[in-house]
């Protein structure tokens, strides 16, 4: 019976923390080797980015324009795909009649002091 719980115990180990953590590392690799340029990441420190080129063991990042960082595969913690957007053809603009006063739709509110 003891032999039992042991073998029993190391079952439910396997499935409740071995196993997930092997889908987790497997997942993150075949995010890492699919990285390109363009793309935008997060890295593992909370870095925001956009891929510039990629190696095998090191992934150029540009975090401003014209300022490149470089950095292991393992750091990039997650891709934020970039949405392609819809190209519009003629986007028209509606413009205000010259006698209308623009209104700004930032209302400020501010409390004061009597």
């Amino acid at each position: 019976m003891p032999l039992l719980l042991i073998v029993l115990l190391f079952g439910v180990m396997y499935f409740m923390m071995i196993r997930p953590q092997q889908k987790r590392r497997r997942e993150a690799q075949a995010m890492q080797s699919a990285l390109g340029a363009g793309d935008e990441i997060v890295t593992i420190g909370g870095l925001h980015a956009t891929v510039v080129a990629v190696d095998d063991e090191v992934v150029t990042v540009e975090i401003a324009p014209g300022v490149n960082a470089r950095y292991a595969r393992p750091a990039i913690a997650r891709v934020l795909k970039q949405e392609s957007a819809p190209v519009a053809e003629e986007a028209v603009v509606a413009e205000p009649a010259a006698d209308e006063p623009v209104q700004s739709p930032v209302v400020e509110t501010r409390k004061t002091k009597d």
